[in-house]
C-alpha cells in the first residue's frame, strides 16, 4: 500500500528545496512532520503540508496513523519557469527566470520483523 500526495507550482526552486527534502527522505512520518513544524524556514512548509496531507490519505483509506508509516518516496521536480525582463546596467536588460516546483510525497506503511 502506498498514498500519495502532490504539491503542484510551489513558488520555489527545486534546488532550494531539494536539500530540505534529501533531509527527510526514508525517515518516519511522525519524525519528518516534528521536524519539518520546528524548521524557521518558509519554503519548509510546503513540504509539510504535502506530507500531512499524505498520512492523511494513509489515515482515511486505511486507518493509518503518522507513527506507522515512512517516506518512502519522496522528489521535487522542475515545474515551469516564467521569465522577466529587469533593467541592467548601461541600458541592458537582465533576464530573470522565476522557477516553480512540484512536491510529490509517497508514503508506506513500515514493516516489522513480525510481518517479515
Amino acid at each position: 500500500m502506498r498514498f500519495l500526495a502532490k504539491s503542484r507550482f510551489v513558488r520555489y526552486s527545486p534546488y532550494k528545496l531539494r536539500s530540505l527534502v534529501d533531509v527527510i527522505r526514508g525517515k518516519n512520518v511522525q519524525f519528518a512532520l516534528g521536524f519539518l513544524d520546528t524548521l524557521p524556514l518558509k519554503k519548509s512548509d510546503y513540504v509539510y503540508k504535502t506530507l500531512q496531507s499524505a498520512a492523511a490519505n494513509a489515515k482515511h483509506l486505511h486507518n493509518l496513523e503518522p507513527d506507522q508509516l515512512k517516506i518512502s518516496d519522496i522528489r521535487v521536480d522542475h515545474g515551469p519557469s516564467y521569465s522577466y525582463y529587469k533593467p541592467g546596467a548601461m541600458g541592458r536588460a537582465n533576464v530573470i527566470k522565476r522557477r516553480f516546483s512540484h512536491i510529490s510525497i509517497e508514503v508506506s506503511p513500515l514493516v516489522t520483523n513480525k510481518e517479515a
